[in-house]
């Protein structure tokens, strides 16, 4: 096995370790939907909507979904008091997607709720916690 073999792999395992930290064990996700009670899908569009008005193409994009699902999300999350839609002035044919003060209220929870690390992460020794953070700011640092 060459060197560049055995970092790959190790990479491949730093990868699925972290996959499962974020994807599998943390119950965040769970929590959210119980507390909104709603999708997290439906979650995470009204949380892209609380961060400033959108058209429904825009979101659709957002979401990596297509505009008539797009469509029947933003008519829940209407139905139930979190946003509005009102004439896009740019364009008479689409409308633009806002947060309410209970939706901004709720992407807000939202947020607190998936903010808060997990307690496997608090348990670490603040030395390792040091190290994990400027990993993982280098991580982030060189972006998507």
């Amino acid at each position: 096995m060459t060197a560049h073999d055995t970092h790959a792999a190790t990479a491949e395992r730093a990868w699925g370790q972290l996959r499962e930290i974020v994807l599998g064990g943390n119950e965040r996700r769970k929590e959210v939907v119980d507390a909104l009670g709603m999708s997290f899908f439906r979650i995470k569009a009204l949380r892209r909507i609380a961060r400033g008005p959108l058209t429904l193409r825009e979101l659709a994009e957002m979401l990596l979904t297509d505009r008539p699902y797009t469509t029947l999300v933003v008519d829940d999350l209407e139905a139930r008091g979190l946003v509005e839609r009102t004439a896009n002035p740019a364009d008479r044919r689409s409308k633009i997607v806002s947060a309410t003060a209970a939706g901004r209220e709720a992407a807000a929870r939202a947020e607190r709720i998936l903010g808060t690390p997990p307690p496997a992460l608090l348990s670490l020794p603040p030395e390792d916690l040091a190290e994990l953070e400027r990993i993982t700011a280098k991580l982030a640092a060189y972006g998507p």
